[in-house]
């Protein structure tokens, strides 16, 4: 594990108003990054995306590993000198509550800039501004907006993404312009809102095919309809019937292809002399094709595929990373500990940068686990702390 004062972002402080997914990618980016980051919870509950069921489950535990966790209520008169001194000792604040929740609390960009100006704040809402800004979003309605479920699902039948892509790309997205405003920051000295938004990430994830419209002129076609650029592009079964996707998309592959394979029939076929003359020649080649799949046992198509240098991969469910040898090998997945007290596995920022391991350093947080260590570090005395405990306006937990 690498020191995490070698770290990029070490030194860099992040102060996380944020629940369900968007926000908290962008905290955990950060975090991985080298950065201190300060997750805000409400009391007594904390986040409430630390007690969803069914697909939630993991949002907490993956999202909030290497944070800190004050539980403090942002409501109550009393613990506003507490904010302010975390306000004015921080780099980054970022938050993704619905439009007008942070000026509420007297937390909004205008109100508090004063008091650190160079803070960098980071919105992230569902849209960016124009005519939809004060609308409420979720990654599903807007990679419905977009067109990425149209483009998803079989046709007529538009289909979410199996992951909340939006949500993390968005969050991703708030993490370019924060490194691109510390690093303005580093020249001006000035801190500045900056803004990330869930349906204009969407509509950049959907660009290839309005630019691929623009040109055409033709009506968009799903990408689960077989409108192939390559001659073979699809997913095959072994002996076993383990799916397995296989992608021959240069002429060099075909050649390597039909030689591993032991097909010198097709690479003879003046029909199949050329990716295009493959594409034109789908109808009967990707059957083909299968029949010689099927013949192999699963680690022979495996084994041939990756002699022939195809680009290729078995058709996994989620759990079956957890045993990748891949994923298992240098620490991909990391084994931390969840605040139930049961250890799972955990993929790491998908990033290499000079030997550096960007993984769990620290696990997920109890609820106000760091509160005592935080506000003592923002200048309070034990007796102010103490003060704020015993009202009930703090909350602090062991791990």
């Amino acid at each position: 594990m690498s020191n995490p004062e070698s770290l990029p972002l070490a030194g860099i402080k992040v102060l996380e108003f944020s629940h369900a997914v968007m926000g908290p990618t962008a905290g955990m980016v950060l975090a991985d990054l080298g950065a201190t980051v300060t997750k805000i919870e409400p009391v007594p509950d904390g986040d409430r995306t630390r007690h969803l069921q069914g697909v939630g489950i993991g949002y907490f535990p993956l999202l909030c590993r290497n944070k800190q966790s004050l539980a403090i209520d942002l409501k109550a008169p009393g613990t506003r000198p507490a904010v302010e001194a975390l306000v004015r000792q921080s780099d980054i604040l970022l938050e993704n509550f619905a439009l007008g929740t942070m000026d509420r609390l007297g937390l909004g960009y205008d109100a508090i800039k004063t008091l650190n100006p160079g803070l960098i704040y980071l919105q992230l809402k569902g849209f960016l501004s124009g005519p939809y800004e004060e609308r409420r979003a979720l990654d599903e309605i807007v990679q419905m907006m977009s067109g990425l479920a149209y483009m998803t699902g079989p046709p007529g039948q538009p289909l979410r993404a199996g992951a909340s892509v939006v949500d993390i790309m968005g969050g991703m997205a708030g993490v370019i312009a924060v490194l691109a405003a510390l690093r303005e920051r580093d020249s001006t000295g000035e801190g500045q809102l900056v803004k990330a938004a869930l349906f204009e990430t969407a509509v950049f994830a959907v660009g290839q095919h309005i630019v691929q419209h623009a040109i055409s002129g033709e009506a968009l076609v799903p990408m689960s309809v077989p409108n192939r650029a390559w001659g073979i592009y699809d997913t095959f079964e072994s002996a076993e019937g383990k799916p397995i996707f296989i992608g021959v998309v240069t002429d060099t592959q075909w050649l390597r292809f039909c030689e591993v394979f032991e097909r010198p029939d097709l690479l003879a076929d003046e029909r199949l002399q050329s990716n295009g003359d493959r594409v034109d020649q789908r109808s009967w080649l990707v059957g083909a094709v299968a029949e010689t799949c099927k013949s192999l046992s699963t680690a022979e198509l495996l084994e041939k595929c990756d002699k022939a240098q195809l680009a290729f991969g078995p058709v996994n469910k989620p759990e079956d990373l957890l045993n990748d040898p891949h994923l298992n090998m240098d620490g991909k997945l990391r084994e931390m500990k969840i605040p139930s007290g049961k250890r799972i596995k955990t993929p790491r920022l998908p990033l290499e940068m000079a030997g550096r391991d960007f993984s769990v350093r620290d696990d997920p947080p109890t609820i106000g686990q760091h509160s005592r260590q935080v506000l003592t570090d923002a200048g309070l005395s034990m007796d102010e702390i103490e003060d704020l405990i015993a009202a009930g306006q703090v909350i602090e937990t062991k791990a």
